[in-house]
């Protein structure tokens, strides 16, 4: 059986597409794979984080996350420190430095979807936000499926 989207959900394939795109060309522009740049976006979105977590974030095996983050360290962008409860564990954290270069890299893509949400008018920015939290929770649920 053939499924053929409607115009919305093409538009957000384009979104998506469009987004995988930026991701690319943040990743190129600082001469880093796209796992590392989304590695270095998690961090400063979400904070410090264990390398179990980062891992289950970015998909990927915990070993391969682990290299990734010895490179990332090496590079200067990330270092560990300890948990600060859990004696057993470390923190993934980003440096000053990344978080400069991170900051830069987003900020002009960003600044520009913010200022089409705030273009919105009350009533659209209502119905907007309720679509795309409810497309969101739609593909949260897909992950896990």
């Amino acid at each position: 059986m053939h499924f053929e989207p409607d115009d919305v959900t093409r538009a957000l394939q384009a979104f998506s597409d469009a987004s995988r795109e930026l991701l690319a060309r943040v990743a190129r522009q600082q001469g880093l794979g796209t796992t590392d740049v989304t590695a270095l976006y998690l961090l400063r979105g979400h904070g410090p984080m264990g390398v179990a977590e980062l891992s289950e974030r970015l998909g990927i095996r915990t070993a391969s996350t682990t290299v990734l983050v010895d490179r990332l360290a090496a590079g200067g962008l990330v270092h560990r420190q300890p948990h600060p409860t859990d004696g057993r564990r470390t923190l993934v954290v980003l440096d000053e430095g990344a978080w400069a270069v991170n900051d830069a890299a987003w900020s002009a893509p960003i600044g520009q979807l913010d200022a089409v949400s705030r273009s919105l008018e009350p009533r659209e920015r209502a119905v907007v936000l309720a679509f795309l939290q409810r497309a969101t929770a739609a593909l949260a649920r897909g992950a896990s499926s």
